[in-house]
C-alpha cells in the first residue's frame, strides 16, 4: 500500500487505483516495497506487459490485474496508439468550445486588450456581426481567463 504522502499524490495526478484490493497479480504481492496496487498506471503497465510479452492469457491476466476484458482491449488501443500515456485516464467531454476557432480567439482577445471595459455581451454582439457565428457572453468570459496549469 502507499505512504499517505504518495498516495496524496496518487489521488492529485488522478492515478490512484479506485479498488487495489482487486490486484492480486504475483509480482504485487511478492514485490510490495516496488509494485504498489494502489498505482493505476503501474497496475495498467504491468498489464500491458504480461499480457504483452505473452507471460499470460488476457483472460488471466485481467482476473489478476482486476479489470474487464473491455477495458483492457480499450487500454491496448491506447497504449499501442499512444504508449504508456494512452494508459492514463482521459479528460471526458469536449476539448473546449467548438465555434470559438482561434482566430475568433485572438480577436475578442484583441479587443478586449483595446477596450477593457467591453462585456461579454459585448464581445458576443461584436463576435456575431464580423464572424456571423453566436457565442454565449460567458464563453468569450472564460476564453478571456488566463490558462489553468
Amino acid at each position: 500500500m502507499a505512504e499517505p504522502h504518495k498516495r496524496q499524490a496518487l489521488q492529485d495526478r488522478r492515478t490512484l487505483h479506485p479498488a487495489p484490493e482487486t490486484v492480486t497479480a504475483e509480482l504485487f504481492l511478492k514485490h510490495p516495497e516496488f509494485f504498489d496496487p494502489e498505482d493505476k498506471l503501474q497496475v495498467r503497465y504491468e498489464l500491458m506487459r504480461a499480457t504483452g510479452r505473452g507471460e499470460m492469457t488476457v483472460t488471466e491476466a485481467c482476473r489478476v490485474f482486476g479489470i474487464s476484458r473491455q477495458t483492457f482491449y480499450i487500454l491496448q488501443r491506447a497504449f499501442s496508439a499512444r504508449g504508456v500515456a494512452g494508459l492514463m485516464d482521459a479528460k471526458r467531454g469536449r476539448k473546449g468550445p467548438i465555434k470559438a476557432t482561434g482566430e475568433v480567439v485572438k480577436f475578442v482577445r484583441k479587443a478586449k486588450l483595446e477596450s477593457p471595459r467591453l462585456s461579454g455581451a459585448d464581445l458576443a454582439v461584436m463576435v456575431e456581426e464580423r464572424f456571423g457565428i453566436k457565442l454565449h457572453r460567458r464563453t468569450l468570459e472564460r476564453l478571456l481567463q488566463p490558462k489553468k496549469a
